[in-house]
């Protein structure tokens, strides 16, 4: 996840929520937040408490989020792997693990216009062992074609999404169930780890097996103990590689018949 998807998933992430965007730039996201999203990450129980009990009103938090660093501008640095981003995205597993939305179809249409399925899941595959690396992925499996494209979230960037249903368009039934679907991406996932490079993992056990080899040195004229041994199953918990799979939230998204991001795709490439 480059710094600009990180700025495109802020965007999102408050305007799903109905906080206001004050101001949004290059490396620079500012929004005032809901009440309910001040309370979830911003931990003033004791001010939303004597608010609530006194009859006031409150006043939300306005928070300057950089996804650029930039010297002359106050606000919070935000980047992958810190607090802030990562309270955020847990956040949104609580107040929107699953979603259902509709491309907003405007303007005079000779007839209804049909709007396809598509079934998005976003997650987080973390590489573990002493050190640690994330990455996030958002996949989009279109349940008429069975049409998969990575970086999903990107192609709803400049589309305008509602939750009701639009006037004169109607949605398609899948072909393909949502169930059999999250399968065919849990597969795609299964195969794009398959795929990578896995140098890390094996640097990781040199590194454990080094240290494991002092360890043994160390008690190699002693009685090894529970010391000892526990010594060792640090050492194993440490390095030991590890790949974990975490769904972050996924959807059903209604489109517009007529997009094709495949093509899109393809035109984009030079």
């Amino acid at each position: 996840m480059q710094q600009r998807d990180i700025q495109h998933y802020l965007e999102r992430f408050f305007k799903a929520n109905q906080c206001e965007i004050i101001s949004s730039e290059d490396g620079l996201v500012k929004t005032k937040l809901t009440v309910e999203l001040d309370k979830l990450l911003m931990n003033r129980p004791f001010y939303w408490h004597y608010i609530e009990n006194t009859g006031n009103i409150g006043e939300p938090m306005t928070l300057t989020f950089l996804t650029k660093k930039n010297d002359n501008q106050k606000g919070e640095f935000i980047h992958v792997g810190s607090p802030r981003l990562h309270q955020i995205f847990e956040t949104a597993k609580k107040t929107a693990s699953y979603i259902r939305l509709y491309e907003n179809i405007t303007g005079s249409h000779a007839g209804y216009v049909p709007l396809n399925p598509w079934l998005n899941l976003n997650v987080k595959i973390s590489y573990l062992c002493d050190q640690k690396k994330d990455f996030l992925h958002s996949i989009g499996l279109e349940l008429i074609t069975g049409q998969m494209i990575t970086e999903f979230y990107k192609k709803l960037i400049d589309i305008d999404l509602t939750p009701k249903l639009p006037d004169y368009t109607f949605p398609i039934t899948p072909l393909i169930k949502p169930l059999s679907g999250l399968n065919r991406i849990k597969q795609q996932i299964k195969l794009n780890i398959n795929q990578d490079d896995h140098v890390w993992a094996d640097k990781a056990k040199a590194r454990w097996e080094k240290d494991l080899a002092l360890l043994e040195h160390f008690y190699a004229e002693k009685e090894k103990t529970d010391a000892y041994n526990n010594e060792k199953e640090a050492l194993r918990k440490q390095y030991e590689p590890k790949i974990n799979v975490e769904v972050i939230n996924g959807g059903i998204f209604y489109l517009n018949k007529a997009r094709n991001f495949l093509a899109e795709t393809q035109k984009a490439t030079p």
